[in-house]
């Protein structure tokens, strides 16, 4: 019988990275425990599978190059511990060091991609939005994501709006659609490569998605204006974004929830309904203490 994705991921970490081994190990424990996650798990990398075949490449290039992020995260997280500061300021620098290096942007995006099914608040947050989104099925007539990614956010979208929706993804980077086209089920998707600060549709959107992007702007409450620009009078927007999370691409840092409303409550929205999971498995209050990175999710509405 052909090994599942998983029991490679774990075997090949267990190699190369024994330490890092047992909390990915804790951490599928957990998760195996929640209704649904195997099935969902074993699609999200199965068609992951698929593309690393397309691609020329295989399971050990995917692992390596999740183990390659964690060596990011970490190195990213000492300097974080002695400056309290991200270490790039710009999109200028963050570009250069990583969206314009075509050797990091690879193995980069396939480590986010691994760490979907292998990290707690990822799945969490999947499962919020998978269990929220039923509410506004029939307000929704038009949906737009920014940033595709792994294609997991919208795939559930034309789920649950697609009979009856237009659904849309619009993204600055070719490589991202590409992948997030490749990732996504329904041919009824309509990919769109642009800056959504260019973005002037003719109608508004009844629904926004935009998930780990407000990380990665000099500029949050911009961006969320923009999206207020793009929303319709009644309509929803789901964002998420974390907390003290060092990355080699994160530019703004939100050291707390407190720091997410702010910027939201600045562009305009209110928070309808919201999400907080904390990364490591600790005390509200040790966590807040270390510094742990929390994973916010948040349904929004205008004000």
């Amino acid at each position: 019988m052909t090994e599942s994705f998983i029991d490679y991921t774990l075997s090949r970490i267990a190699e190369q990275n024994p330490l890092h081994f047992k909390k990915v190990r804790k951490n599928l424990r957990k998760m195996g425990q929640e209704q649904g996650f195997e099935k969902q798990a074993k699609e999200f990398y199965d068609k992951y599978d698929s593309f690393l075949s397309e691609l020329g490449k295989n399971r050990e290039y995917a692992v390596d190059s999740y183990l390659r992020m964690i060596t990011d995260v970490m190195v990213e997280t000492v300097a974080f511990e002695n400056t309290g500061e991200y270490t790039s300021k710009s999109f200028e620098e963050v570009n250069q060091r990583v969206y314009a290096n075509p050797l990091i942007m690879d193995y980069y995006m396939h480590g986010l991609l691994m760490s979907q099914f292998l990290w707690t608040h990822h799945f969490a947050v999947l499962q919020y939005y998978i269990t929220n989104l039923p509410k506004y099925k029939s307000e929704v007539r038009n949906y737009l994501e920014v940033g595709g990614g792994h294609g997991l956010y919208v795939n559930e979208a034309t789920r649950c709006f697609g009979s009856s929706a237009d659904i849309n993804v619009i993204d600055i980077s070719e490589t991202s659609l590409a992948m997030a086209r490749y990732f996504v089920e329904s041919k009824k998707v309509n990919f769109i490569h642009s800056d959504v600060f260019k973005y002037f549709p003719e109608r508004k959107y009844d629904f926004i998605t935009m998930g780990e992007v407000l990380e990665h702007v000099e500029e949050p409450v911009a961006l969320l204006k923009k999206l207020h620009e793009l929303l319709s009078e009644s309509g929803t927007v789901f964002i998420t974004t974390p907390t003290n999370a060092p990355a080699i691409d994160h530019l703004y840092l939100f050291r707390n929830a407190a720091d997410i409303h702010r910027v939201i409550d600045e562009a305009g929205f209110r928070v309808e309904s919201e999400l907080k999971v904390y990364a490591e498995d600790v005390p509200e209050e040790l966590a807040e203490q270390l510094k742990i990175t929390l994973m916010y999710a948040a349904f929004l509405k205008k004000k």
